[in-house]
């Protein structure tokens, strides 16, 4: 049974976590039913997910072919060592995470417009820094390459978020783990520390 306390609905919470991250996993199928699973960059942009690339090569086969896919999107802030919670049993060893799963249909944009407007997000995203001519639909300089990428199009119709940062722990073991993560001292242990504050479901 899926365990539900570590599920996240609210849509902002979702958004600020994509627009953080830079790098998914997107999930086809070839024409033998077996999966593949392609990392690549993407953007989230009103509700939908971007990627950019050749229009040839095996992923984009699997997309003609079978346009139902899934892309998964994770960042891992701390392994938490089992000598955490107990100082012999190894079963409690786990990891504080953000995740996002999406599934839907994929399709090959073809309007100039919305290319421009992804590939620009994505610019802003890789290169937030500038240092580029803006992409622009109407610039005749961008028009033969705005026809020549694929830009492909992801309209979620299930999207599930999961941030896991010991909303299960009771109380006092979560005043402990924080104590941990702040003793140890890595380079994300105190931003897990804050997140465990953040999303914890009761007093604490």
């Amino acid at each position: 049974m899926r365990r539900d306390e570590f599920a996240i609905e609210d849509p902002k919470e979702i958004e600020d976590f994509l627009n953080g991250m830079s790098f998914g996993f997107l999930g086809t199928v070839d024409e033998h039913g077996l999966p593949r699973v392609t990392p690549l960059n993407f953007v989230y942009v009103q509700e939908s997910f971007y990627f950019h690339g050749s229009r040839l090569g095996e992923k984009m086969e699997h997309l003609r072919r079978t346009p139902a896919v899934s892309f998964t999107v994770a960042d891992e802030y701390a392994l938490i060592p089992s000598y955490f919670s107990d100082p012999e049993m190894a079963c409690p060893a786990t990891a504080y995470f953000k995740s996002v799963t999406a599934a839907g249909e994929a399709f090959l944009v073809d309007d100039l417009e919305e290319k421009a407007l992804a590939m620009e997000a994505m610019m802003r995203k890789l290169q937030p820094e500038g240092g580029y001519r803006t992409i622009d639909a109407g610039d005749r300089a961008y028009a033969s390459r705005l026809k020549g990428v694929a830009v492909i199009k992801l309209v979620p119709k299930r999207m599930s978020a999961k941030f896991k940062f010991g909303q299960n722990l009771k109380p006092d073991r979560l005043q402990d783990m924080i104590g941990r993560l702040e003793q140890r001292g890595r380079s994300r242990d105190g931003e897990t520390a804050a997140h465990i504050c953040k999303y914890y479901p009761g007093p604490r």
